[in-house]
């Protein structure tokens, strides 16, 4: 595997580690997705993470119903307004997902060396003896030795909140299982995975179909991301969905890779899909610990020799309990922006955890330091773009300076109304690594005279200087369209 092409400066001076970290607009290259949930659904809060870094707000439809995740959204748009900062939405699909039901909700301990039956029974007491699924195929798709994994948003396992099981027995459709370790499952819903083994579901449910065409539809995602994605016809399937709900066509689909099934596929799904979401809880249970980051350098190099945005998820857990990451945690996010991955994903950690915005400021802080490790040249590069597609390109080739996306709005027509097009194209860009979208006027086209072009270019220039990421005598590199031509020029600003 080829080394990779984001290189620290060498030698670090050891003093520059005592230095504070300056502040910037632009804090960081590599973006972050933030899950809203209950810790996290306040304008307050969700205002705080705006502002702390997040870019892409991500609602998760494995839990809450869609009121619950409507009065987030309502109170995100108001947090959107407040700060004055674009934030994507992402509905992150179910899909085939095992889950185990406690309708209880009663802690329900399990001992090590002990017995436990799975049940597709639903009508059953979830307790210490029997676990009730909300799948009945489950003794077909299971052997004695295999090993299955229930836990709360799939934690690693070294909690007391997961539990490993080995499959002992298949008794009709029920599952007799040895309990591995010992573990406490709390609240009324815990996922199941069964380490690489195929079940028989559909990647896009009913379920998904119906969440996906009502709400998604009234808030007009920007991202899908698609759960379990298995083969490159998952992400045919879910667009072709998509093309048929209006301004959903819109909508950009990202690949979840969770599975050995979707690693074997992973060429192919990245040829059909938008971008990649590398979900390493599960991949972390279907592949031994020690190749985990072989396919995530390998993934990541892959997506971004294709242009396509990579997110990497699972990397601060502890901070779902914890003020500070681990040191571990921390390198890996570390790791992560230099292996050249376009955004950090938080799951468990802002969507139930204790400090959600201590957590997205903490993992923007990190990525803004490996930034300022890396040499830069120039301060920002500067694209018109109507479709966000250029600055994109540019973005593929990881420039170590920001790119200011600067969508031109064009006017369009559905034979009964006029639109500008212009907010989808900007928001989609906030996942990729580097690009800072901003709006243009939309009274300037996106073809236009080069008195036109310099007076966009200078709203640009002036929107960098407010806030801190373009001074006196920078060099700024301009990419613009003239007429039929591409144009690139470097400039220098005067004082």
């Amino acid at each position: 595997m080829q080394s990779t092409h984001l290189l620290l400066e060498e030698p670090i001076r050891m003093a520059s580690i005592l230095e504070p970290s300056k502040r910037s607009f632009f804090p960081a290259m590599t973006k972050i997705v933030g899950t809203l949930g209950p810790k996290s659904r306040s304008v307050g809060v969700i205002s705080g993470c705006i502002t702390a870094g997040m870019c892409v707000a991500r609602f998760d439809f494995s839990w809450g119903d869609a009121e619950f995740h409507q009065e987030t959204v309502e109170n995100l748009k108001v947090a959107v307004k407040s700060t004055k900062k674009l934030c994507a939405v992402m509905l992150d699909t179910v899909g085939p997902e095992l889950q185990v039901l406690n309708r209880s909700e009663h802690p329900i301990s399990l001992q090590v060396d002990s017995l436990v039956v799975l049940t597709p029974n639903q009508d059953k007491e979830a307790t210490s003896n029997l676990l009730p699924l909300n799948f009945g195929g489950l003794s077909k798709a299971v052997k004695k030795g295999d090993t299955i994994f229930i836990g709360q948003y799939l934690f690693t396992g070294s909690e007391t909140t997961s539990v490993w099981l080995e499959v002992t027995e298949v008794d009709g459709e029920d599952v007799v299982c040895l309990i591995k370790n010992s573990a406490t499952l709390a609240g009324s819903l815990y996922t199941l995975h069964v380490s690489q083994i195929r079940i028989d579901l559909p990647t896009l449910t009913d379920k998904d179909k119906e969440v996906i065409s009502t709400w998604g539809v009234q808030n007009k995602i920007d991202f899908l991301s698609l759960s379990y994605t298995r083969h490159a016809e998952d992400v045919r399937h879910a667009r072709e969905f998509l093309s048929k709900l209006g301004d959903l066509n819109q909508t950009q689909i990202f690949a979840k890779i969770e599975n050995i099934e979707g690693l074997n596929h992973f060429d192919e799904i990245l040829q059909e899909a938008d971008g990649i979401i590398l979900s390493r809880g599960n991949l972390g249970i279907d592949l031994p610990p020690e190749k985990v980051f072989l396919f995530q350098k390998a993934a990541v190099y892959k997506c971004n020799m294709a242009g396509k945005p990579a997110v990497i998820t699972r990397v601060v857990d502890s901070m779902t309990d914890n003020l500070r990451p681990t040191r571990a945690e921390a390198t890996d996010v570390a790791n992560a922006v230099l292996d050249g991955s376009d955004a950090i994903l938080l799951g468990a950690e802002t969507l139930r955890g204790l400090y959600p915005v201590e957590t997205i400021s903490t993992v923007n802080k990190i990525c803004a330091e490996v930034r300022a490790a890396i040499s830069v040249k120039a301060s920002v590069i500067v694209c018109f773009t109507s479709t966000g597609k250029a600055a994109r390109l540019i973005g593929k080739y990881r420039p170590t300076m920001p790119v200011i996306s600067v969508v031109i709005p064009r006017l369009k027509t559905n034979q009964l109304r006029w639109t500008f097009s212009g907010a989808f194209e900007a928001r989609q860009s906030v996942i990729v690594r580097g690009i800072f979208p901003m709006l243009a006027d939309p009274r300037h086209p996106a073809e236009s005279t080069n008195a036109t072009n310099e007076s966009i270019l200078k709203v640009a220039l002036d929107h960098g200087k407010a806030f801190g990421v373009i001074k006196s005598h920078d060099r700024i590199v301009v990419c613009q369209k003239v007429g039929d031509a591409s144009v690139v020029k470097i400039i220098e600003l005067e004082d």
